[in-house]
Parts: C-alpha cells; structure tokens; sequence
C-alpha cells in the first residue's frame, strides 16, 4: 500500500514546503463534485499527506440551485470527516472548512448578512462562472471589501474570456483581488492554453496562492505528472506563500 503513496522524484508533488496549506480542494463527502464518501477523502488526504501537504483549508462549492451548501452543512460535514479519520487513526492533519463561493445573487446574499466561511481572518474564496463574469464584478469586488473582507479569486488562468482581453487580469488586481492558481493549470489537464496562460500570469508577477483543487484520484495522478523544469521553477517561490494563510 506504501507504494501508492511513493513520491514522484523531480515532479511538483517534492516541492511542497513544510508550512504549505493546500487552500482548494474538494475533499468534503457527499458535498459537491469532490470527494464521494468518507473513504474517498481519507485516500485522497493520505496521498496529499505523502506529498508534504499537512494543512488544509477544504472548500467546498456554494452554488445557487446547484451545490446549496450553507455554513452549518459544512462545519457539519468536517466535523464528521474529522471524526471518521481520528476513527482511522489519522490525527496529523491540519483540517478546516470554508468554501468556494460561485459569485451569484445567492452570494451577494450571503455578502450582505456576513456570513461567510474563510480561508483565513477575511480572505474569501470566490470563483465566477466560465461561462461570463457577473456584468457587476467590479462593484461585487468593491462590496466584498467595504464588507471587511479580501477576495481571493480561484483559477483565474481557466476563465477563457480574459484570454483575449489580459488587461482584465491587471484591472482585477488593481480592484483588490487576489489570484489563486490551480497547480493542475501546470499540467495539460484544462487543456494547453490554460497552461499558457497559467505561465504567463506566473511570469508576471500575478499569482499570489495555489491550491490543488483536488476532486478525485485522477487529479492527484495528474499532478504527479508536472515535471517541466521552466514552471516548476517558476512555481516553487509561489508555493511559500500558501504559509501566510496558516
């Protein structure tokens, strides 16, 4: 069973630093579109355990009509899974729950009453939909601040429509927002002109957290794959940054 978890020798999965914490994943049961039982996440969190990962911020989606996730079901929910891995004689790990909010009306909601589940202090972590941002990102943005929070917008590399319009990404950040990027953009897993962009964004200075966004198994066989040197290098100093959210 030890051999499963074997490392991978020159891939990113051997450069994790000791105070890393992995800020996005999925590794909740029966919650959204990760992890889909409690033996499922405690595979995956041994095998993000044998990379180095010892912290975790789960984040689990909060997506109007779709994943109606509300506080008291997560903070549920990770009470079970501690409880079941602390059963499997699992208690090295660093566990707690906040979520992946889908900016919608259901946010601005959320926003408005305060109740919001963090990464850490103020930083929230919200996504947009890939299929168009909300026509009043900016004022969201702004709200979210005036709210006392710090948004942390995940996989910025994966919104297509900023491709064409890369600007966008500087305007972003001059608004307040911080980049998370998804180590799996490394690889070829959302396709190569995700990774370009991934590249680019890192080359400039752009990103400043990383997260694994792990789902499933298949993710953490992809992300034993990412061996190019040239992004390696470039992700490595990113990598000490996911400490300051300890």
């Amino acid at each position: 069973m030890l051999s499963l978890f074997k490392k991978n020798k020159h891939t990113i999965t051997t450069l994790f630093p000791e105070t890393y914490i992995d800020i996005h994943s999925h590794l909740l049961p029966n919650i959204d579109d990760g992890s889909k039982s409690f033996e499922e996440s405690t595979l995956l969190l041994k095998k993000l355990s044998s990379y180095g990962i010892k912290n975790f911020v789960i984040t689990p989606h909060i997506m109007d009509g779709v994943w109606n996730n509300t506080t008291q079901i997560i903070n549920q929910k990770l009470f079970e899974l501690t409880n079941y891995l602390k059963s499997q004689g699992i208690d090295d790990l660093n566990i707690r729950a906040a979520a992946e909010y889908m900016i919608d009306a259901n946010f601005e909601k959320l926003l408005s009453e305060k109740d919001l589940l963090t990464i850490k202090d103020q930083y929230v972590l919200v996504e947009l939909s890939y299929f168009n941002p909300p026509i009043n990102l900016n004022e969201i943005l702004f709200n979210i601040q005036i709210a006392g929070y710090k948004p942390i917008l995940a996989h910025p590399e994966r919104y297509i429509f900023y491709h064409s319009n890369y600007k966008k990404y500087y305007e972003l950040k001059e608004l307040g927002c911080l980049f998370q990027l998804n180590l799996l953009s490394l690889s070829q897993h959302y396709g190569s002109k995700i990774t370009k962009i991934a590249e680019r964004l890192l080359k400039d200075n752009l990103i400043d957290f990383t997260g694994t966004d792990t789902h499933n198994i298949r993710h953490l066989n992809t992300l034993e794959t990412i061996n190019n040197s040239k992004l390696l290098k470039l992700i490595t100093p990113i990598l000490e940054n996911n400490a300051k959210l300890l």
